[in-house]
């Protein structure tokens, strides 16, 4: 089997209201779908979601990066990975939403090409995995409101934004928290909007409303002042941002600076990448999380879906991003159950038919 054209569509999808975050404002879903044909009529389909506010990329370089890559990628056959990503490393440096993109396409034909479900070939642990729903940065009232409602309509996960000031965070939590009532897990997402003295200062007074987890605390470079976090509080902090590749996550474990990392496709490059961080993970006693970026369509949920409901030792997921959408521009894929649960097609691949018209 033999690549014979690579298409990339830019699709923007708004988003039902803006999502607020330490780092900015997202109001739309901005990705490229790609389609990798082949000689034998097998097509799969991915997503790039470059995700400007985390990976610096916007959606003009990922499409023009996915069009760099082609001329190296056609002729290749989609099946050996290993060739596809030396051939895209030699493209270009990073550009992980591209290579995302392609990634995932390549193993939606070999899931295909074996008449199997992705996540069978990847672990076949579940056909499923249950998500959190995050509420963007607002007043307390506000946010407590909607994870009131959220709660309501069956999760049991709240992920929370913060990282502007304690006074406010605290309000946040509080008024969350006060809002669910004990039972709900509350996760908080500072997005590197913190110093590492005083993240250990703020979630002193946040745990006071039970947290789960902390993700990334500090400044994404700021290694030393994530293990200092790591290291002075009893709640467990993730990394996210400090976290692109395998090279990344072998250095976190190494200085023992993180409790949990999430895993991103679009961050590491797709699913070949983020199995190497995860099995550095594992070998070291650390779970992972796998997460999405909010401008992710269910092309990109699905894959890391896929992924999660795989292997035992991704053992929590954030792949809310299609719950913020106005509509969802893809056929097929996974589906929602249960308000938190995403189940996977058993079709062979990812179970996509194709964009809307």
């Amino acid at each position: 089997m033999k690549i014979t054209d690579i298409k990339v569509q830019a699709v923007e999808v708004p988003l039902k209201e803006p999502f607020r975050i330490s780092l900015g404002v997202i109001t739309h879903a901005k990705s490229a779908i790609v389609t990798v044909e082949t000689d034998e009529g097998v097509v799969g389909y991915g997503e790039g979601a470059p995700g400007i506010l985390i990976t610096g990329e916007n959606l003009p370089g990922t499409v023009a990066g996915i069009e760099i890559m082609k001329s190296d990628l056609i002729g290749l056959d989609p099946r050996d990975l290993e060739s596809i990503y030396r051939a895209m490393g030699k493209s270009q440096a990073h550009a992980p939403s591209a290579k995302a993109a392609v990634d995932i396409a390549c193993y939606d034909i070999l899931g295909k090409s074996a008449g199997m479900p992705v996540y069978k070939l990847l672990g076949g642990l579940n056909n499923y995995i249950e998500t959190d729903i995050t509420v963007g940065i607002d007043t307390p009232e506000t946010m407590a409101a909607k994870a009131k409602d959220w709660v309501a309509k069956g999760f049991t996960t709240i992920k929370t934004k913060v990282g502007t000031n304690l006074e406010d965070d605290v309000a946040r939590v509080k008024a969350i928290r006060c809002a669910v009532g004990p039972q709900v897990k509350i996760r908080v997402d500072a997005n590197q909007g913190w110093s590492a003295k005083d993240a250990v200062r703020i979630i002193e007074h946040l745990n006071e409303y039970d947290l789960e987890l902390v993700e990334q605390p500090v400044p994404y470079y700021d290694i030393a002042g994530l293990e200092y976090v790591t290291k002075h509080t009893d709640v467990l902090i993730m990394s996210d941002e400090s976290c692109f590749t395998s090279h990344d996550a072998l250095h976190l474990i190494e200085r023992r600076a993180i409790d949990v990392l999430n895993i991103k496709l679009m961050k590491c490059g797709g699913i070949r990448e983020a199995l190497k961080i995860n099995a550095i993970c594992e070998a070291a006693g650390v779970e992972c999380m796998l997460g999405c970026m909010v401008e992710e369509t269910n092309v990109g949920v699905t894959a890391a879906a896929s992924l999660g409901a795989a292997v035992k030792n991704i053992t929590r997921a954030d792949l809310d991003a299609t719950f913020s959408l106005s509509a969802l521009p893809f056929k097929g894929g996974m589906h929602v159950e249960n308000a938190n649960r995403i189940t996977l097609a058993e079709e062979p691949g990812f179970g996509f038919k194709g964009l809307e018209k």
